[in-house]
């Protein structure tokens, strides 16, 4: 009788290659996972760097005939997260600075041709190597393992189940049609009805129109991506697969992210039981990034992408406000994305010398240091699939200002602010709505104000470091997902998908964002 083993396909794992938050909730899960006695291994491309991160590293195939060339799969174990990894090495490919972009934000022109072998790869898995253990079930996140349910089904592997989970519905792998036979995408399946969209194929379509199951990350954006608003072109295939669509949350690494235990925190740890070393991590986070030393200032953190979606436009026009209202403010930001915006923020920091300053890239110590320093996070987004940076925050104490959209709406508890302030006493953090300067700027204005009730802000404190957002929920359902799809006497005991219409409905009466919708096909 066949067991569960679970091949994870993904285009990034912490530590091996990360460039957001997919890279840690592909580790989290795997490793929440693995102690719950569930046998898996997870399938990356071998970018540069990766083996050498590997422990006993071996040669299991030669894999020939794969778009982009003949490649060697890779078998060996990550010393840091204790995960079993197969990596697919093909220098031509893989052997670069950045993972999808070049050091100036340009996308691989042949990143299709990239994780079209990745695919084909895991395909490969799936029917049988010497030497590896085989799977039951493949598990495809986010578009760059897209390919994979398609795949599946063209090989003739009814016995291999697939699981698509979405973590962010925006990016979704389109390639010129063109490409199709250099990518091996089955003539069948070149259709609208298929992996083709808007005349292009879509990885990420071909992923929820053949997987088994499709999930997102959390009930918020489960709801909002069965809409033209939020559906980038896909809601009506999601609304099809509303039954087979189930939003599992994710998790936190909460040994990685814990202010008790940090080692970026050195000798300034704390916990929710004693906060006092936190204004250590303030001072030493203000003479990191060379702000004015004053420990009775507000410090607002905000480390994202510096992106549209993720607000940075918007933040541009409402952080020098915010600093001219409020002479008690500093802000240290940490980021990289669009140049503009970069440049823009960089120009705040040159404006409010010793009040503002901007860290252009990403380095995982500076991001601990950042929200352990930090009394405030500001992490808006005009959508969200989940939004992993605002729990960080949370875990160490660090109340968030979020907009109230998708996984942001159901893991920041706020009254809003026509509560009462006692209500504030169970809240962890203040959301708000829309994508204007003045909404933002008045989101600023109230987590302010609410930092001036002493008590009510250590209450939230402790509310939002005491907060369960690690993985055994999340764990416990794809367990039971997996089951129900590959054992036969689990069949009965699949999750429900929970989605109901009037749940899409909700939120398509929602208040249409300034913004306009998002495009059809990024």
């Amino acid at each position: 009788m066949a067991k569960t083993r679970t091949l994870i396909v993904a285009g990034e794992a912490f530590p091996l290659a990360k460039t957001g938050g997919l890279g840690d909730a592909i580790t989290g899960m795997a490793r929440a996972l693995m102690e719950a006695r569930m046998p898996l291994s997870v399938l990356l491309p071998a970018y540069r760097g990766v083996r050498a991160k590997l422990n006993r590293v071996r040669e299991v195939a030669t894999l020939e005939d794969l778009p982009g060339g003949p490649a060697v799969l890779l078998e060996g174990k990550c010393p840091q997260s204790g995960i079993d990894y197969l990596v697919l090495e093909n220098d031509a490919l893989y052997d670069r600075g950045g993972l999808y972009a070049d050091e100036n934000g340009r996308e691989h022109p042949d990143n299709g041709l990239r994780y079209a072998a990745l695919a084909h790869a895991a395909v490969r898995v799936a029917a049988g190597l010497p030497g590896v253990a085989r799977p039951t079930l493949v598990h495809a996140h986010d578009w760059h393992a897209g390919l994979v349910p398609l795949l599946l089904r063209a090989a003739g592997l009814p016995d291999v189940k697939s699981v698509m989970t979405i973590h962010n519905l925006a990016f979704q792998g389109l390639f010129p049609i063109a490409c199709a036979d250099e990518f091996g995408v089955p003539e069948w399946a070149r259709t609208d009805d298929g992996a083709q969209a808007w005349g292009q194929l879509n990885f990420l379509k071909a992923g929820i129109r053949y997987a088994d199951r499709v999930t997102t990350v959390s009930h918020t954006y489960a709801r909002e991506i069965m809409t033209p608003e939020f559906g980038c072109g896909l809601d009506a295939l999601l609304r099809s697969r509303a039954d087979d669509l189930l939003p599992i949350p994710n998790g936190i690494d909460d040994v990685l992210w814990n202010p008790a235990h940090d080692p970026y925190l050195r000798s300034h740890r704390y916990s929710v039981r004693d906060l006092t070393n936190k204004i250590h991590c303030k001072a030493a986070l203000q003479r990191e990034f060379g702000l004015r030393p004053d420990l009775g200032a507000t410090v607002m953190g905000m480390g994202n992408r510096l992106t549209e979606q993720k607000m940075a436009d918007v933040a541009v026009h409402a952080l020098p406000e915010a600093l001219d209202r409020h002479p008690n403010l500093q802000i240290a930001i940490l980021g990289q994305g669009d140049h503009r915006l970069e440049e823009a923020l960089q120009d705040i920091a040159r404006r409010y010398p010793g009040r503002c300053a901007t860290h252009i890239g990403y380095d995982e110590g500076i991001a601990h240091r950042l929200h352990a320093g930090s009394d405030i996070l500001l992490h808006a987004s005009r959508f969200e699939p989940f939004g992993l940076t605002p729990l960080y925050a949370m875990r160490y104490g660090t109340l968030p200002i979020g907009s109230r959209v998708g996984g942001m709406a159901d893991t920041i508890q706020d009254p809003g602010p026509r509560a009462p302030l006692s209500a504030m006493a169970s809240a962890t953090g203040v959301l708000f709505e829309g994508d204007t300067p003045q909404a933002m700027s008045a989101a600023i204005d109230r987590a302010l104000d609410l930092r001036g009730h002493g008590i009510l802000w250590r209450l939230m404190q402790r509310n939002a470091m005491s907060s369960d957002f690690g993985w055994r929920a999340a764990v416990s359902l794809y367990a039971s997902l997996y089951r129900s799809l590959v054992e036969p006497e689990y069949r009965d005991a699949a999750p429900a998908s929970a989605l109901q219409p009037e749940d899409v409905a909700a939120v398509s009466r929602r208040q249409p964002r300034a913004g306009g919708a998002l495009p059809a096909a990024i």
